[in-house]
């Protein structure tokens, strides 16, 4: 009868996890948190940079191919300055009321033509600035941030 015990008993304490199994579980889990948010953040910030160079290229895109078509409205340029509308992914007079910059002063690595990582561009927009030259249209388009905090 005593064996019995000893096998019932045994048996019965097999059926869970000690509390020493699962803190190293928990453990295992939270070191793998710790080192993923960094890494995701980092990503995240690079994603948010692209965004705003990849509006850069679309905004230079759309001018040069206004100034090579001898499309430059005086309805869109005032004194050869447009702002690039990132929504519509058109030109126009008026700045944009909606911002559409991205990244912040968070250094993720990405350069481009007047683009600093460095800065936050979380409430600024685009300006285009064409200046006249009759002989190399292509190269006198001007892409800025306009509303760009610097810390």
């Amino acid at each position: 009868m005593l064996e019995m015990r000893n096998v019932l008993n045994t048996k019965l304490n097999k059926k869970g996890f000690t509390l020493a199994e699962l803190l190293v579980v928990v453990a295992i889990i939270a070191v793998l948190v710790a080192v993923s948010i960094p890494i995701f953040t980092g990503k995240l910030e690079k994603t948010r940079e692209e965004t705003d160079i990849a509006n850069m290229r679309a905004a230079k895109a759309v001018a040069v191919a206004a100034a090579l078509d001898d499309k430059l409205d005086t309805d869109v340029w005032l004194n050869g300055v447009a702002y690039y509308n990132a929504e519509d992914g058109v030109l126009q007079q008026a700045k944009p009321t909606k911002v559409y910059g991205k990244g912040t002063s968070k250094k993720a690595g990405q350069t481009y033509t007047n683009y600093d990582d460095a800065k936050d561009y979380t409430e600024a927009v685009i300006k285009v600035t064409i200046t006249n030259s009759p002989s190399d249209k292509a190269n006198n388009v001007k892409i800025e941030w306009e509303g760009v905090k610097t810390k």
